[in-house]
């Protein structure tokens, strides 16, 4: 059986590792086809080409785009893209664009919250500046000594209702689906059950992505707990959408699941990689 890992993250967005050193991981976990997924940018596609060809790895270029639906972010992760499209590459631009002011408003939150210099100290963990994020700031406020780990700074801080949250305006759905069809791709609702969302928006986000050409979602995620590995299984037969699988990994420090080790889709649905 394939080991197949279509969803983690380096230094191009918000991950620690580079594009070359995630492949290598991947490798080493025994991941036979690989995709890099980066946050609406595709500058480690590349890199993570080539490093997979070196090492014998079937690549998929890939990209992660943020989504505002229903005033919630929701993510498209889209496979086997032209990385050079022009559609998507300009797609992309714009919906990075903005992050700086959402990041300094961010930082402003935060300081009235009696923590500092955050906008500077997420900085220090960003390799992309175009891409500042919740997830630098996060690890800042571990590095202060603020919370424990990431997962305490999300309880805390940055999320709805609490200190540090900005929201903001990403592509649409209709766009990014667009943008990835566009460019070849195929279209996958990133994790989705951790969108908290009704069963009455659920079934109408889902048969909106539907009426637009995306055709899976992810049912194995390191995003998702056991339970929901069966509920989404079941929610891709019902819609009739391929089933994807991705560890979501960021960093061997944070990441809940490490790239390749999550359990194999089971029986009842068909894989997104079905016909590659």
């Amino acid at each position: 059986m394939l080991n197949v890992d279509l969803h983690c993250h380096s230094t191009v967005s918000d991950g620690t590792l580079a594009p070359a050193a995630v492949a290598a991981r991947a490798k080493a976990n025994g991941v036979d086809i690989w995709a890099l997924t980066d946050h609406d940018e595709v500058d480690g596609v590349s890199e993570a080409r080539a490093a997979a060809a070196a090492l014998g790895l079937q690549y998929v270029a890939g990209v992660e785009i943020s989504v505002t639906w229903a005033s919630q972010t929701i993510h498209i992760v889209g496979l086997q893209i032209d990385e050079t499209n022009p559609e998507l590459v300009q797609g992309l631009r714009v919906t990075r664009g903005g992050r700086e002011r959402r990041a300094h408003e961010m930082a402003a939150q935060l300081a009235t919250a009696g923590i500092p210099d955050a906008f500077e100290g997420a900085l220090k963990h960003v390799g992309n500046p175009d891409l500042i994020s919740r997830t630098h700031f996060a690890r800042y406020l571990v590095e202060i000594g603020r919370c424990a780990d990431t997962s305490e700074v999300f309880r805390h801080f940055l999320t709805e209702g609490n200190p540090g949250y900005v929201p903001h305006r990403w592509a649409s759905l209709e766009q990014a689906v667009c943008w990835i069809r566009d460019a070849g791709g195929v279209a996958v609702v990133a994790h989705p059950g951790r969108y908290k969302l009704s069963d009455l928006a659920f079934d109408a986000f889902f048969s909106e992505f539907k009426q637009l050409g995306g055709v899976a979602i992810e049912v194995m995620t390191g995003s998702h707990t056991p339970d929901q590995y069966a509920y989404y299984a079941k929610v891709a037969a019902n819609y009739g959408f391929l089933a994807s699988r991705g560890s979501d990994f960021h960093s061997p420090a944070e990441s809940r699941v490490d790239l390749g080790a999550l359990p194999p889709l089971p029986d009842s649905v068909t894989p997104v990689w079905y016909n590659w």
